[in-house]
C-alpha cells in the first residue's frame, strides 16, 4: 500500500445524545507509517478508534480504511485490520499458542497454515520460548507483545491500537514502540494508534492532536513544534495577571496566564531572563526556558495544559 492512505476520514461526526464526540474530523494516514491521535481523555480517541474498528457506526460523515468504507462493508474492513485494544484481549488462563490459535480459527485459519503463522508471530516477538505459558503468568510487557502477535496473525495491512502502552512500565513502552517500527519498516504496516503520553505520540511519524472532538493541530511532532518558533519561557509568581501585563509592555511581548503560571513564546528566551529577572526583582518565584514540546504545542492551539481536560 505505499504511497497510498491506508485510512482517509472525511468531516466525521458522532455525538452521544447532546454531547458531540468527533466534531467534522477530517485527516488522511499515508502507508506504510505511524500516525498517533494525541489527546487528554475526552479528546474523542477512543471514540475514534471505534469507529475504525468497525464497532461504532459515526452519525455522519466517512471513513475508509484500506480503501473500504467502515459503514458500507466493516467485514472487509476488518479482514485489512489488526485490532489491540486499550483494555487484554487475550485469555489469561489460555497459554500463549493457545490463544493465538484460537484466535486465528476466528480468521478462518486452520491446519498447517495456522500452525505456521502462529509460529511466525511467536517468533517475530521473542515469545517461541513462552509458548506454552499461560497468558496469566507473564509481564505486562510480554502480554502486549501476545495481543500485537495474535492481530497479526491474519496478515493485516493496518494496525489500529487503542492505548497501547497503558500499565506498561518505561522500559516496556519504548520496546513496544520499537516493534511498531519494526513493524513499519521490515514489513509495512500502517500503525493507528490512539495515546494520552507526550513522550510516545514524539515517535510518531505524524499526529493529530484532538481536543473536544476536534483536531486542533496535525503534522509531524517536529513540525508542530517548530510552528511556535523560539523558546518558551514559564515564570512562576504570586500575581501572574498583573506581571504578566507588566512584562508584555516592558519586553514588546505576550505573556499569556495558563493554569496560574505566565507563559511567553520568545526567540532568544534564555537571552531574556536575566533582564526579566533583573527588572522585576523579587517578583518571579522561578523561571524555566527551554525549547517547545508537545505539550506546549497543546497549550499553544487550546490556551491550557494537556491535562486540565475531562473525561471521555
Amino acid at each position: 500500500m505505499s504511497g497510498q492512505h491506508a485510512v482517509d476520514i472525511a468531516d466525521l461526526v458522532h455525538r452521544y445524545g447532546d454531547r458531540v464526540a468527533l466534531d467534522r474530523v477530517s485527516f488522511t494516514v499515508e502507508a506504510p507509517s505511524i500516525f498517533g491521535l494525541l489527546g487528554p481523555n475526552g479528546g474523542g480517541k477512543t471514540t475514534l478508534f471505534k469507529i475504525l474498528a468497525t464497532l461504532l457506526r459515526p452519525a455522519s460523515g466517512s471513513a475508509h480504511v484500506g480503501g473500504v468504507d467502515v459503514v458500507s462493508n466493516p467485514a472487509a474492513v476488518r479482514s485489512k485490520i489488526g485490532v489491540v485494544f486499550q483494555n487484554p484481549s487475550v485469555d489469561g488462563k489460555l497459554s500463549v499458542l493457545e490463544n493465538l490459535h484460537h484466535h486465528g480459527m476466528l480468521y478462518g485459519l486452520s491446519g498447517a497454515l495456522l500452525k505456521v503463522r502462529c509460529a511466525q508471530q511467536l517468533d517475530r516477538f521473542g515469545l517461541s520460548d513462552r509458548a506454552g505459558d499461560r497468558v496469566e503468568a507473564l509481564s505486562g510487557g510480554l502480554r502486549r507483545r501476545v495481543e500485537l502477535a495474535k492481530s497479526l496473525l491474519h496478515g493485516p495491512s493496518i494496525l489500529i491500537l487503542d492505548e497501547p502502552s497503558t500499565g506498561l512500565d518505561p522500559g516496556a513502552r519504548i520496546s513496544l514502540m520499537d516493534e511498531l517500527h519494526q513493524l513499519r519498516d521490515r514489513d509495512g504496516v500502517t500503525c493507528l494508534l490512539t495515546t494520552h503520553l507526550l513522550e510516545e505520540a514524539d515517535h510518531c511519524d505524524r499526529l493529530a492532536i484532538l481536543d473536544h472532538g476536534k483536531v486542533v493541530a496535525i503534522g509531524t511532532p517536529d513540525a508542530l513544534k517548530q510552528a511556535i518558533g523560539g523558546e518558551v519561557i514559564t515564570v512562576r509568581c504570586a500575581d501572574a495577571a498583573g506581571l504578566g501585563e507588566r512584562l508584555g509592555a516592558r519586553f514588546k511581548t505576550t505573556a499569556e496566564v495558563v493554569d496560574g503560571t505566565l507563559r511567553l513564546e520568545v526567540a532568544n528566551g534564555h537571552a531574556m531572563v536575566p533582564e526579566m529577572i533583573e527588572a522585576f526583582p523579587g517578583e518571579i518565584d522561578s523561571i524555566t526556558v527551554g525549547r517547545p514540546t508537545l505539550e506546549d504545542v497543546f497549550v499553544h492551539v487550546t490556551g491550557r495544559r494537556f491535562w486540565s481536560g475531562g473525561a471521555e
